[in-house]
C-alpha cells in the first residue's frame, strides 16, 4: 500500500482492494467487509473495490482509495482520480449544489496535482 498524506485526506494506492482494511485494521468499514473482498476476483476488468472516498474509521478524517489494478493506462488512472476526488470535493464542500463550480474545479485541480506527482514517481 501506497499511502500519502494530502491536504487534510490520506491517498491510498494499492494493486490489492484488500489492502484497506488490513491498514486500517478492521474487517468491516462503510458497508463492505475483509472477507467479501478476499473472495471477489481482483483484475483490470473487475474489483471489490475501484476506488473509495470515505472517513477513516473512528477518525474525523477522510481517505481517497484507488485501486492500481483498474489503472489499466494514464486515461483510466485519471478518470479514477477525478471520479474519486469529486466524491471528496462533495464531503469537503458539505454535499452543497450551491457550490457545484467551486466542487468540480476544486476536483479538477487535486486530480491534475495528483495525477502529476504519481507520474513523477512512477507509480
Amino acid at each position: 500500500m501506497r499511502v500519502i498524506n494530502r491536504n487534510n485526506y490520506t491517498l491510498l494506492l494499492s494493486y490489492d482492494p484488500c489492502e484497506i482494511f488490513e491498514y486500517y485494521r478492521t474487517d468491516k468499514m462503510h458497508g463492505l467487509n475483509y472477507e467479501d473482498c478476499k473472495c471477489h476476483e481482483n483484475n483490470s476488468e473487475r474489483s471489490y473495490i475501484v476506488g473509495w472516498s470515505n472517513v477513516v474509521p473512528n477518525q474525523n478524517y477522510r481517505f481517497v482509495f484507488i485501486n492500481l489494478t483498474r489503472a489499466t493506462d494514464d486515461i483510466e488512472l485519471f478518470s479514477l482520480l477525478m471520479h474519486e476526488l469529486m466524491h471528496e470535493s462533495f464531503a469537503r464542500h458539505n454535499y452543497n449544489i450551491d457550490q457545484e463550480e467551486d466542487i468540480i474545479t476544486w476536483a479538477e485541480e487535486e486530480a491534475k496535482q495528483v495525477y502529476k506527482l504519481l507520474k513523477t514517481q512512477k507509480i
